[in-house]
């Protein structure tokens, strides 16, 4: 088995996702990395990494990049689950196709690759999930209500997690960035946040890394908030 250490990206090919595999590679980690674009295979070979083109709602697409990264590495240290955008309406005209979508890509697709990927850092007592999520799981906005609803349940499953595999050593927590320059911008949304600023990608990936470290070695199922103060409350 490998000494060194290894993390797996899913939908790691542009956004918040790219920039924490480059954080990570840039941390000495090996990278294995899953986009639908492409792009996340192409930014693995450039890291030095492995890369799969598929989607985080395939379960067999998930088993082998797991699969892939353990024949190369032999062990998988971390896990980063990042996601696209699910859909958005007034919440009454949101349909039951709509809201099952917003699930696969708020909700099941952290449980996918958790479900593959936990069993391993069991086996090795030693793991940390790092999942993408947003600030307004705490406050929910009517601007993301299908984000809203399946990331609250996101927190919750993961103090679940948490509490369930914290003796293995295998810890889960939440990063929940606000307006991040990996969106549009407006001035409106600008000006909603404290500092006066979007964040930067690569302010989210500095935390994913720091959550990653051993430094963080004693933090699980939390639900860190990065969005320059939109949410305050406690």
């Amino acid at each position: 088995m490998s000494s060194e250490k290894v993390a797996v990206i899913v939908a790691g090919g542009s956004g918040m996702g790219a920039a924490a595999a480059k954080r990570l590679a840039a941390d000495g980690f090996k990278v294995a990395i899953l986009s639908s674009s492409g792009k996340g295979e192409a930014l693995a070979k450039e890291l030095g990494g492995i890369g799969v083109t598929g989607s985080n709602q395939s379960n067999e697409d998930l088993r082998r990049l797991a699969d892939l990264t353990l024949e190369h590495y032999g062990r998988i240290d971390v896990l980063v689950n990042s996601g696209g955008h699910g859909p958005r309406a007034p919440i009454l005209e949101i349909t039951d196709e709509q809201w099952h979508a917003g699930m696969d890509v708020y909700l099941l697709n952290v449980i996918r690759p958790v479900r593959i990927v936990a069993p391993q850092m069991v086996k090795q007592k030693a793991g940390a999930i790092i999942n993408i999520s947003t600030a307004w799981v705490v406050e929910p906005t009517p601007m993301f209500p299908t984000s809203a609803v399946f990331r609250a349940g996101l927190a919750a499953y993961t103090k679940i997690f948490a509490n369930t595999y914290a003796a293995d050593n295998v810890r889960m927590n939440n990063v929940l960035p606000g307006w991040i320059d990996s969106l549009p911008a407006t001035e409106e949304r600008r000006d909603s946040v404290p500092m006066q600023r979007y964040g930067t990608s690569e302010e989210i990936a500095a935390t994913i890394a720091f959550l990653a470290s051993d430094g963080a070695g004693y933090i699980t199922g939390q639900n860190i908030r990065v969005d320059g103060g939109i949410i305050r409350a406690i």
